[in-house]
């Protein structure tokens, strides 16, 4: 039998002030005359943001869900290039420990997924360094956290720039300016616009990188419509992972706007991918990309309560019998 985990992204509906992601922007910040108290201010910003995300974690726990995504916008400027010189990890280091704690006592699996912006195939020398200084931001939190990095970090493929072929090679090729301890973090997602399940298979399968099958994207781009004819290709890329293999799931907003994602998970679309795995895998964690966050997780699980061909774990978590 597969056990099946849900898990959600970042914010919770059900909890009351609780973002993860207050931010300051760096117009504000420049506003501020005084350069330390300005600093002070954003130190108490992530102070917070931490604070709500040991609360998320904590409700997470209450509710036996055991796979959440952390915001990648936990410490507003970090990497701004005017504020280099600040040491934002000094202040936090406590807070991130105990969340990390938390974490690892509740078995709780937390990961990362860095903003579009992030893209290791660029053609701009600039935006590549970039993007690798956020990453080195999140292997840093995941350090401080006390939490093994190692796949922790999904991404896209990134910019196709019309050239699939090129844009591919070029991902390979500045993948080699990437520090390993960076390189064994990152997972990578098919997507829905630019690179299929086949292009991300290609890279994970040439560089040794898990891959998150995302479901929904793979209905909205693909070559081969038949994703069950990879799956044990998608498998195999786990095999050196200390990790369960994972997947994404949403479902489309509507047939219009079938890219963009529904408030909630459709339980007969998503049981059409489980049906096809189910026996392949011993744990499979899923991560719902709903615009209801948690609600659509409680919701997804009162559907599933429902069916005949599950047995049911806690409350997040079920077996496919």
């Amino acid at each position: 039998m597969t056990i099946v985990r849900l898990g959600y992204v970042a914010m919770s509906m059900e909890l009351k002030n609780a973002s993860p992601s207050k931010t300051m922007t760096f117009a504000q910040f420049q506003k501020i005359d005084d350069r330390e108290a300005a600093i002070r201010k954003l130190e108490r910003i992530a102070l917070t943001n931490l604070e709500h995300t040991l609360r998320l974690l904590r409700h997470n726990a209450a509710s036996d869900i055991h796979f959440y995504r952390l915001t990648s916008r936990l410490i507003p400027l970090a990497n701004h290039e005017e504020l280099l010189d600040w040491n934002y990890l000094k202040p936090l280091k406590g807070l991130l420990r105990e969340i990390g704690d938390f974490a690892k006592t509740h078995n709780i699996r937390v990961d990362f997924h860095p903003d579009h912006f992030v893209l290791i195939n660029s053609m701009q020398e600039h935006i590549l360094k970039n993007s690798i200084q956020t990453l080195k931001l999140h292997y840093l939190l995941l350090k401080a956290m006390g939490i093994n990095p190692v796949h922790r970090c999904v991404m896209h493929v990134g910019g196709n720039y019309k050239e699939t072929e090129k844009s591919l090679e070029r991902f390979v090729d500045n993948w080699m300016d990437v520090p390993r301890p960076i390189q064994k973090m990152i997972m990578l997602e098919n997507d829905d616009t630019s690179f299929t399940l086949e292009d991300t298979l290609y890279l994970c399968e040439k560089l040794e990188i898990p891959l998150v099958f995302d479901y929904h994207h793979h209905l909205a781009h693909h070559q081969n419509p038949n994703w069950e004819d990879s799956w044990d290709r998608v498998i195999q890329t786990w095999r050196h992972s200390p990790l369960p293999i994972k997947m994404h799931i949403s479902s489309p907003k509507s047939d219009k706007e079938f890219r963009h994602h529904a408030d909630y998970v459709n339980s007969e679309m998503f049981f059409d991918f489980l049906r096809v795995i189910k026996g392949s895998v011993e744990l499979i964690d899923c991560m719902i990309e709903a615009k209801r966050k948690d609600e659509a997780l409680f919701h997804l699980m009162d559907e599933i309560k429902k069916r005949q061909d599950v047995e049911i774990i806690d409350g997040s978590s079920f077996h496919l019998k």
